[in-house]
């Protein structure tokens, strides 16, 4: 009989314990928006005395909403210790650049209310209540006393900044504040979201990061994605990261880190991440033949290297339980920027056939049919073409995130 009621009794706090750590595991934290870090080029970059003793209001919009959220702030290509003073979120007001002051609220950062971010480095801010919907924007503002020896940031912003000197971070109103369009510093935003939210990262270039699409007006493809799975309710704690760099390639440095080194900060760290989308290689493609056409090896060489780094891609992916889902390369005949020739659309051709049938990736989103011109499919439809040939318009973006099936994402 004592043995029996042992045996009870530890049945029963297995169970509480079970329980108790279900209920622990009802919520967790997700990232509702995301940008990729790097050194901005010299254009793209604030003068030095722009940030000292100045204020940086920067606007985000959220793919998903919480109740409690939390900041990252990147110190990713710092040379030195990057030191902010004060750093407070709320939501816009109805001019661009003001805040609704009643909703400002300070951060912290162990209970402080400055950090000091070292070199190389990201901070995330201690959680604060601040109920926040989804696509709402939020605006992070930042004091700075002294301007960082190297800036980090985000040149593709599609949105824009604002700088005043003085710490302004609580006023309503920045009057007279220096307008950019790029973000600096801010690489997150995550909600406090249920068990089953997740995250989609979607890994890529220009196209990725909107090139092309309206300037606060959050059309990019990405965008329209997060919409599309709103959707449906089943998806709709689904948040989508964008991680797009303008320039970006798998194979070298462009504009900012190769997509294998940027892999582990810009998708293996991302809070909540269970999908991934890949859309790189056209700049691979349209580089090699940028200058002058090159031989048949060395096309054939390309081609072997890219669809070498996708399977290192979705091999780093599957380590951490992320489906990954491979993207067709968009046409790009009629470029003035990389004028491609028959060998390089045979290249792409060629990947995308690799993409479509692989084993690797886990499912396929098929931009090249999505955006292709029927009569020329070598080229942008010409609803969907920005005017450049290599970049689609809104309308081109709109198609192509409403055109991602929704049965890639199991919930």
């Amino acid at each position: 009989m004592r043995g029996r009621v042992t045996k009870l009794c530890v049945a029963f706090l297995l169970g509480w314990l079970a329980c108790t750590g279900a209920a622990a595991q009802t919520s967790h934290w997700v990232g509702s928006w995301a940008c990729s870090q790097q050194l901005p080029e010299p254009q793209n970059a604030l003068a030095p005395d722009d940030l000292r003793d100045a204020t940086l209001r920067e606007v985000v919009h959220l793919s998903i909403g919480g109740d409690q959220i939390r900041v990252h702030i990147s110190n990713a290509f710092g040379t030195e210790p990057l030191r902010l003073t004060a750093v407070h979120i709320a939501r816009p007001g109805k001019d661009r650049g003001s805040i609704d002051a009643s909703t400002d609220k300070a951060l912290t950062f162990g209970g402080k209310p400055d950090v000091t971010v070292p070199a190389g480095a990201e901070y995330i801010s201690d959680s604060i209540v601040f109920p926040a919907t989804a696509f709402s924007d939020l605006a992070v503002s930042l004091h700075y006393d002294q301007p960082p020896a190297q800036q980090t940031g985000h040149p593709g912003s599609r949105a824009t900044s604002y700088v005043v000197h003085g710490n302004e971070v609580s006023s309503e109103d920045i009057e007279g504040a220096k307008k950019v369009e790029h973000w600096y510093q801010l690489s997150g935003v995550d909600v406090l979201a249920p068990a089953l939210a997740a995250a989609i990262v979607t890994l890529g270039d220009s196209i990725t990061d909107g090139h092309g699409s309206t300037t606060d007006g959050n059309d990019r493809w990405p965008d329209l994605l997060a919409r599309h799975l709103d959707s449906d309710s089943r998806l709709a704690t689904m948040s989508v990261l964008n991680q797009g760099i303008g320039g970006n390639r798998l194979l070298l440095d462009g504009l900012g880190p190769n997509a294998l080194a940027r892999f582990d900060r810009d998708v293996l760290a991302q809070p909540g991440v269970r999908f991934l989308i890949v859309l790189e290689g056209v700049n691979d493609l349209g580089t090699l033949t940028r200058d002058h056409e090159v031989t048949k090896g060395d096309h054939e060489a390309l081609v072997q290297r890219i669809l070498s780094a996708y399977q290192q891609m979705a091999l780093r992916a599957h380590a951490h339980g992320i489906r990954v889902i491979g993207a067709t390369i968009l046409p790009y005949e009629g470029s003035d920027y990389y004028h491609p020739g028959p060998a390089s659309e045979a290249d792409r051709q060629t990947i995308n056939q690799w993409i479509r049938s692989a084993k690797d990736f886990d499912g396929v989103v098929d931009f090249d049919a999505v955006t292709r011109d029927p009569a020329h499919p070598s080229r942008l439809l010409p609803a969907f073409d920005s005017g450049d040939h290599l970049h689609p318009s809104p309308a081109g973006y709109k198609a192509m995130g409403e055109a991602i099936p929704l049965t890639l994402f199991p919930h």
